[in-house]
């Protein structure tokens, strides 16, 4: 008789091994799965049992990670109920237990992300400054080709974190190393992911962003003119307040877009993680997830907002907490994902 570990965290059993061979080909299960047999002191991933090996003859594992993963359309039929604050604090749980090499993924990842980013704006700062003079279309045009280029570090990054959030919650034994994982992995399919989601969730926003410029682009120019001119205080006081007012004009019309973006983001936001884990191409990815997602659309977008919410506790401290904050709610969504997208038995 066994113990398992289902995807909630949870514990479930006695269970006998005919019901684990039942539950590995109705992909309920996989071979990373924690289990523990009577008189077993730890538990230990179903692939490791010589009693199972039948099982997983006919899977091939890739990279170490999920062995058994059950098919889109198993997902698709497939229900969960997700626990907010179980999410949360078993989020707090790993990171006390693995702080450093948590802590150290996630500082590496958003050093290079806002070491490449900040580059790129050096490079391009000097340029855009000049298209001040451009037509709106093209002014809006050329920010949405920055994804282009963002996304070559930003994906693989956040991809390589992932994996090794996962891989420390399945207790796998990651190493900070691996954060570099989504550059080996699926460079090409993360890449991809982020872009889409990125150029999507932007195309939402796309009329503020016409809206905005058509207002604040002469008033820009005109604030840069009076800073070169040396002018007084109150014609930059009045520039500035102009610019105030063309915003408040157009915040209703950013209300507006935020609710497709809002949605779209939520549905889409495990694509990585599913393209990493599952080695998924991104736009099946993209599809699992959003799928996935909108059976319990605002669980997950609850658990969105709360991570949100301890990422920004971490900003006011003088934006140094976020390395610490960020994680938790990290390993939280990576929580969320072994709920919804990980087989586990049933209660």
């Amino acid at each position: 008789m066994y113990t398992i570990i289902g995807g909630d965290g949870k514990e479930y059993g006695p269970v006998s091994a005919d019901d684990l061979r039942q539950w590995l080909a109705e992909g309920r299960l996989n071979a990373q799965t924690l289990a523990k047999g009577e008189g077993d002191a730890e538990f230990r991933p179903l692939s490791v049992f010589p009693e199972l090996a039948d099982s997983f003859a006919a899977q091939t594992p890739a990279g170490g990670m999920s062995a058994a993963v059950p098919a889109p359309a198993d997902w698709e039929t497939r229900d969960y109920e997700l626990d907010i604050g179980g999410c949360i604090s078993r989020g707090w749980n790993l990171f006390k237990e693995n702080f450093g090499v948590l802590f150290v993924s996630c500082l590496i990842m958003f050093a290079v992300q806002i070491g490449f980013v900040g580059a790129l704006n050096l490079i391009i700062t000097p340029f855009a400054k000049g298209l001040l003079h451009a037509p709106v279309v093209f002014l809006v045009g050329f920010k949405y080709l920055l994804p282009l280029v963002t996304s070559l570090v930003i994906g693989p990054m956040a991809g390589g974190v992932n994996f090794v959030y996962l891989k420390t919650i399945r207790r796998q034994g990651a190493g900070v190393g691996e954060v570099f994982a989504g550059f080996q992995r699926a460079f090409a399919q993360l890449y991809l992911g982020a872009l889409a989601v990125g150029l999507i969730a932007g195309a939402c926003l796309l009329p503020f962003q016409l809206v905005w410029q058509a207002k604040a682009g002469p008033l820009l120019e005109q604030l840069q003119q009076t800073q070169a001119q040396h002018t007084s205080p109150a014609d930059m006081q009045n520039v500035l307040h102009d610019l105030l007012h063309a915003f408040a004009g157009a915040v209703p019309v950013l209300l507006i877009c935020l609710i497709p973006m809002t949605y779209l983001v939520v549905c889409w936001q495990f694509t990585l993680p599913l393209i990493i884990d599952q080695e998924l191409k991104f736009w099946p990815a993209m599809k699992t997830s959003f799928k996935m997602v909108n059976k319990h659309w605002w669980q997950v977008f609850g658990l969105t907002i709360v991570v949100g919410l301890v990422s920004g506790v971490g900003a006011l401290a003088c934006c140094v907490g976020v390395l610490f904050t960020a994680p938790i709610g990290i390993a939280a969504m990576m929580f969320a994902y072994e709920t919804i997208f990980c087989a586990r038995p049933a209660r």
